[in-house]
Order: C-alpha cells, then sequence, then structure tokens
C-alpha cells in the first residue's frame, strides 16, 4: 500500500497541471486511491499474487517462472489499455511490465540494487535490464549523501556505480503528508501502524495488539485495512476500544497526520514509504523489520540513531 500512497504527491501534481489521469491499481491500493481520486477514472489492473514467507529470498526465487509471467502479462495487458484510453504517458510504480515503445514510460523505485544474501550481482542486473526498457527511472530520495534509502539507490560499490542505470532522476523524497501543527496534546503513550503483505500483516498486528493492551496509558493502533473503514455519523473514523487500546482500520490524512503527533512513541514497519511519511512530518520512530524482507531490514539498521 506504501506504493499507492507515496504516488499520491504525483498523481496530485499531474492533477494540477491540467492533466487527466487514469489510476491503475489493485486491492487495498486501489480503494485507498478511489477514496483520495473519486474525480479519476480508474481501471481494476491486478498484479503479481506474490506469496511472502520469512524465508523470503527462498520463497521469491521458487516464484520467479510466476513473477515472470506476471510482468509478461501485465506488460501485454497495458497494450490494449494504452490503445483503448489514448494514453500518452504510463508512470508505473515497481510495476516491472509497464513500459511501451510507442509512448513515453516512467519506472518508479527507491530499489536499484536489490539486497540479497546471495546473487545479488545477478539480481542488479536483472533489476537495470527492465528499469533501462522505460525512458526514465524515478527515484523518490535525495540525491546526494544526506539521503533516505543509502545503498538501495546510492550504492557505495564501484561496480554498482560503473553499471548504474542511465536513465536515472532523484525526484525528492514523496509522501502524502505534509507537516502540520506539532504543538498539540501527547495523548497516546505509543502509536502503532501496521502495515505490509500477508500473512506477516496480520501477525505483526496481533502481537503488537496484544502488547499494547499490557501498557498502562492510552494507545493507539491502525491496523492497515482502508477497505474496512466504518465512518461515524460525525464523517470521523470510527474506533474500536479494548480497555487503553483504540484500534482503527485506517485513518484519512489530517486524522493519520494528528494522531502521530499525538504520540509519546511510534512504532512501524520499516518500509520505505513509511519512512517518507515520516520525515515529511519530521518524526522519528520504533522501526521493526519485516521478517525475511532484506530491504527493510537494511533500512531498519539505517535508521539507527
Amino acid at each position: 500500500m506504501g506504493h499507492a500512497t507515496r504516488c499520491i504527491p504525483l498523481i496530485e501534481e499531474e492533477i494540477t497541471k491540467g492533466n487527466e489521469v487514469i489510476i491503475a491499481a489493485d486491492g487495498s491500493p486501489l480503494t485507498i486511491l478511489q477514496q483520495r481520486f473519486p474525480q479519476c477514472e480508474f481501471i481494476t489492473f491486478k498484479g503479481i499474487n506474490i506469496h511472502y514467507s520469512r524465508w523470503m529470498i527462498l520463497s521469491m526465487l521458487f516464484q520467479i517462472p510466476k513473477i515472470l509471467w506476471g510482468i509478461y502479462r501485465e506488460h501485454k495487458e497495458l497494450k490494449k489499455i494504452i490503445h483503448s484510453h489514448k494514453i500518452d504517458v504510463v508512470i508505473s510504480d515497481n510495476r516491472y511490465g509497464l513500459w511501451n515503445t510507442n509512448i513515453h514510460s516512467v519506472f518508479i523505485t527507491h530499489q536499484i540494487n536489490i539486497i540479497s544474501p546471495f546473487a545479488e550481482k545477478t539480481l542488479f542486473k536483472i533489476n537495470k535490464w527492465f528499469i533501462e526498457k522505460y525512458d526514465e527511472c524515478w527515484v523518490p530520495d535525495y540525491e546526494g549523501e544526506n539521503n533516505l534509502s543509502g545503498d538501495l539507490s546510492h550504492p557505495k560499490n564501484e561496480y554498482y556505480q560503473k553499471n548504474f542505470p542511465k536513465n536515472i532522476k532523484y525526484i525528492g523524497p514523496q509522501s502524502r503528508f505534509s507537516k502540520g501543527n506539532s504543538n498539540v496534546e501527547k495523548k497516546y503513550e505509543i502509536v502503532g501502524i501496521v502495515s505490509g503483505p500477508e500473512p506477516q500483516r496480520t501477525l505483526f498486528f496481533e502481537q503488537v495488539k496484544n502488547e499494547f493492551q499490557k501498557i498502562e496509558g492510552k494507545t493507539l493502533l491502525i491496523s492497515g485495512k482502508p477497505s474496512f473503514n466504518i465512518q461515524s455519523v460525525s464523517g470521523r473514523t470510527s474506533y474500536s476500544t479494548f480497555n487503553n487500546l483504540e484500534i482503527v482500520p485506517h485513518l484519512h490524512d489530517n486524522e493519520f497526520i494528528t494522531a502521530l503527533y499525538s504520540a509519546k512513541k511510534i512504532i512501524c514497519r520499516s518500509g520505505y514509504s513509511s519512512i517518507m511519511d515520516l520525515h515529511a512530518l519530521g518524526l522519528k520512530a520504533e522501526y521493526i523489520a519485516t521478517p525475511g524482507q532484506t530491504e527493510q531490514e537494511y533500512l531498519a539498521s539505517r535508521m539507527k540513531y
């Protein structure tokens, strides 16, 4: 879902320019973007159904045939969409098959270098091959040394520097949030944000929920399920309460920002979009990597200070 939320400022910019924006997504990303941009046209565009496990690298290796087939399928489907909707530009966030030689195509990623315990250079070459199929690759980060993604998009290794894709453009961190009034009452001891793929999302939710109920003082847990949101009569999001713990499926931006500023401490996954969101608000967090996700393990370690 972080890939969807970090596209929000880019979509807003295109709408401001007067461009007609058609949004293609599926599942929770589709839900959250439909809520945010009801004026836009939407296409249900199924992604690759990848199974995630604790042994992430091995799991991904076994699923390579399915991933390659999914890339081929979405590449073919894009041709039909371009023809039927008269599209001029395609901007793809981490969807590897969405380039086309007849239009201008842009790939968004913060992960040029895929961190792996083995075959890292081979993965880099494959990643580069796909990236260079696009006219541009936008990296949502700062270009210089003071950046957020570190070796993922600013490799220090001489081999990666020499062979870096030629179409890279750093566009700065992208977040749906903007800095607000941080001088608010700290009414929550901890605010927890749950995100990521299943089954790890649910496992993390249950673990944090159990721990939060042991804490003296008020806590809030945002469970990362935008499609389950229930609105109260006042239009504000309804909360479920368990003694000192409040649980909500999702929060709209203003409520989300207020909740984060109201926290004495924030706990969340070390997904790159979460890092960008907190950076935009000037906040810190305790990051907990999704088990087996080498990217999140690297980012959680990098954020230690």
